[in-house]
């Protein structure tokens, strides 16, 4: 698969006597859709804190495009070519949804990555009517939904034009035909459509998700989080059949667990 693009090495986060991230190792390649599961506090999210730099690891090390960047602050971070969205949606309330958006356009990653042909305000309104809400573009964000958030937060991660999108529960919250919805357009940025416009190849993608039936559908690996440690990774074929993440899902059979 050549040289990967992100090497989670080692990884420890610890709070005092607890370890919410336990020696985790994995690797992501260029192109890759690889989702993230767990039980509830398993320690995901810390996970991608640490990745980020919002938190610093204890132990271990973050390596992206094959510099170490552990512990570096996260708009470094996201001007090498990362970005993430959260659980907690926080766009700028007051600001138009379009405004929103221009505030990463504007930033020296979405300035140096983005089309010189097209103004800021093109490409803002590009990544809004990509993720299907270029007509709330001069509305307040404080007036959106859910999922429009949900999409608001998409379009503002993806005007940086990352290499590697990491996204927390992009689906929660939503209704089926939103995730659907959501699904796709994550699939269809992985595949090179971007801003109305094809690319050889779109971000890599890391997705912590507990939607398991929409996640497995799009994803290519899937490596599972319990207490802190991994215990499984491989195909989502792979994965539902694991013994040991049926167990770290108690009281679910495989069929619950992909419902």
């Amino acid at each position: 698969m050549g040289e990967p693009l992100l090497v989670v090495d080692h990884l420890c986060k610890q709070f005092g006597g607890m370890r919410a991230t336990n020696d985790v190792s994995f690797r992501i390649h260029p192109g890759e859709i690889v989702g993230v599961i767990g039980p509830n506090g398993a320690g995901k999210t810390t996970l991608i804190r640490c990745i980020m730099g919002i938190l610093k690891p204890t132990s271990g090390r973050v390596i992206f495009k094959g510099e170490d960047i552990t512990g570096l602050k996260t708009h470094k971070i996201v001007n090498r070519g990362m970005a993430a969205t959260f659980q907690v949606v926080k766009p700028f309330r007051g600001l138009p949804v379009g405004a929103n958006v221009l505030v990463p356009v504007l930033s020296p990653r979405g300035k140096k990555s983005g089309d010189w042909i097209k103004t800021a305000e093109q490409r803002a309104l590009d990544a809004l009517e990509f993720c299907g809400i270029a007509d709330l573009a001069k509305e307040p964000a404080s007036i959106l939904s859910h999922g429009d958030l949900k999409r608001l937060e998409m379009a503002r991660t993806i005007a940086t034009e990352p290499e590697l999108l990491i996204l927390d529960e992009p689906l929660g919250g939503l209704n089926p035909a939103e995730a659907t919805l959501m699904a796709n357009s994550i699939k269809r940025l992985n595949k090179g459509g971007r801003f109305g416009r094809l690319h050889s190849e779109g971000p890599a993608m890391m997705i912590v998700e507990h939607k398991l039936s929409e996640l497995m559908r799009i994803a290519d690996r899937v490596i599972v989080i319990q207490l802190g440690r991994l215990i499984a990774e491989g195909t989502p074929q792979e994965i539902i059949r694991n013994e040991e993440v049926v167990s770290a899902y108690i009281g679910k059979g495989v069929k619950d667990l992909v419902s």
